[in-house]
């Protein structure tokens, strides 16, 4: 989480962030979409064999600087 952190105070960013600890059946699509609304970087970390199901119109980016690659950031789709 180090890591996260860091990253997001070097690129400038000082509000507030999501992270998601994808276990399932969690429904953290409300939260997730609040944070796109509002300009909030959201996180997921994967705890499965494959990252859930984005929003409609959005994608997980997987966040390759870190070691692990379970963790991914949620981006709007271009239209």
């Amino acid at each position: 989480m180090e890591w996260l952190f860091a990253s997001l105070m070097n690129a400038g960013y000082l509000r507030r962030s999501h992270l998601i600890w994808d276990l399932g059946e969690q429904d953290w699509k409300q939260v997730a979409l609040a944070g796109l609304q509002r300009d909030e970087p959201v996180f997921l970390y994967r705890c499965n064999d494959r990252p859930s199901l984005p929003p409609e119109h959005c994608c997980w980016r997987l966040m390759t600087e870190y070691p692990s690659l379970i963790i991914y950031q949620l981006e709007v789709l271009e239209r």
